[in-house]
């Protein structure tokens, strides 16, 4: 249920608005496509769990695989990554709630405040609390999107008008300038904000460190994930085009909430508002869950601050999470100086994090290969086809996402590129800062067992 929740979220339950507003229909083809490559990604992660569980999941990997710099690297940029995402998920909060009338004289930093507050208490409880949590937040999604879809395929059987004009079907689509009615070019240019919609589901690799039988569960959580993009993402975007005209949909509010409040139900528009609102709440409950996972793993190898580390009597790595609850009070910061453009710039930025990441994961499982060629490691039954085809074909695309993001110029797609000189100086900065440190506890971790009778 948690590879669920990580793969539907704020980027399906309220970016698809903002997506079919600027490239139409044929945003179904872009989430298919990135549909298809975050697969690869999860499958490639999966083998290596598979491997060797581990709750510093693809960073222990990227240490096993490609040294200790290569840990440092992925860690602080997934940090980075849950960091804004987390930013995004209490501008999403933030801006549901703003739907119900008594709510829309409260700031909405405020607001987003005020959800960052609550996911963070909870998260601080227990394991067994962030789990539950999560497991009923993926339930209500996935409930409500199949509730979605069932009313929309009633729409398109009786073909009763949405909203009382519009006739539901393909004409909808036919009739409003077909699948490219701005062209191919603003379809390649959201490419980046649709790899943030699939944020998340590497997130299977982390918890396989905290399951009891993950050889058995890792698989049949990663083997899902495919056909629940087909229906989830791609089906939802299909049926949204398919009850009312592209041009209806907008940035400032969920797809879904959109259709339900045409169609008549009474409070069908409220539900399903509240239903994205648990969306990003579980998004927010899920970033900070691995964030506090990734930096415990950081912190022992000493490329992270040593306070992140520090676990409660519960075994919650408190430290990890507050740091990142921290830097997610930015986000807050943001809807209180931005509050039309916080959502847009902060999932720009984490979109870099996620591309940071998946390449990683797919460097990692290169080395892997290798090593399993020349009989290093072996490698499990459960696999990723087709290596090292897959991996450089993933690798060549997420860096062909970061040059269409280059292209962006009347969005914040330039200047998210941009941001990769200031990170790259930071991360080079960070890393002789500590480089000392990790090397030392690197060598103790090597060395052997003194024997006290010596």
């Amino acid at each position: 249920m948690i590879a669920i929740g990580g793969a539907i979220g704020t980027g399906l339950f309220l970016g698809a608005g903002g997506n079919l507003a600027k490239a139409g229909p044929a945003l179904a083809f872009a989430y298919a496509i990135c549909g298809v490559f975050a697969f690869f990604v999860v499958r490639a992660l999966g083998e290596l769990v598979v491997h060797r569980p581990s709750s510093g999941s693809f960073v222990s990997y990227a240490r096993e695989f490609l040294g200790e710099r290569g840990a440092f690297v992925a860690g602080w940029m997934y940090v980075l990554n849950w960091s804004s995402a987390g930013m995004a998920d209490i501008t999403a909060v933030a801006l549901y709630v703003h739907y119900w009338s008594m709510f829309t004289t409260i700031p909405q930093w405020v607001l987003a405040a005020v959800a960052l507050a609550i996911v963070l208490t909870i998260n601080l409880i227990s394991v067994k609390s962030f789990g539950e949590m999560e497991f009923w937040f993926a339930i209500v999604k996935v409930a409500a999107l199949v509730l979605f879809l069932l009313i929309g395929i009633f729409f398109l059987v009786t073909g009763k008008p949405v909203d009382g004009t519009h006739d539901p079907g393909i004409s909808l689509i036919s009739d409003n300038g077909g699948w490219f009615p701005l062209g191919v070019l603003p379809v390649v240019l959201i490419t980046q904000t649709v790899v943030f919609a699939y944020a998340a589901v590497e997130m299977v690799g982390v918890t396989a460190g905290e399951t009891a039988e993950p050889e058995k569960v890792v698989p049949k959580a990663v083997n899902s994930i495919m056909w629940r993009v087909g229906i989830f993402y791609v089906g939802s975007v299909v049926m949204l085009t398919l009850l009312l005209p592209w041009t209806a949909y907008s940035a400032n509010e969920s797809p879904f909430v959109t259709v339900l409040s045409k169609i008549g139900i009474p409070s069908a528009g409220g539900i399903m508002n509240l239903v994205v609102l648990t969306a990003a709440m579980s998004s927010l409950n899920s970033g900070l869950y691995t964030t506090g996972r990734i930096l415990r793993s950081m912190s022992m190898a000493g490329s992270a601050p040593s306070f992140t580390a520090r676990m409660s009597g519960s075994h919650v790595p408190y430290g990890g999470i507050l740091l990142t609850a921290t830097v997610a009070m930015f986000g807050v910061a943001l809807n209180a100086w931005l509050p039309e453009d916080a959502f847009a710039i902060v999932t720009n930025i984490s979109s870099l994090g996620v591309i940071s990441t998946w390449v990683m994961i797919m460097l990692c499982h290169l080395v892997f290969v290798r090593r399993a060629r020349e009989g290093v490691v072996h490698r499990p039954a459960f696999r990723l086809w087709a290596s090292p085809w897959i991996e450089l074909t993933t690798i060549v695309f997420l860096f062909g996402v970061v040059v269409m993001m280059w292209f962006d110029k009347d969005g914040a797609g330039r200047d998210t590129v941009l941001m990769l000189v200031p990170i790259a100086v930071c991360l080079t900065i960070g890393w002789y800062a500590v480089r000392g440190r990790v090397h030392r506890i690197a060598s103790e971790r090597e060395a052997p067992p003194v024997d006290p009778l010596e």
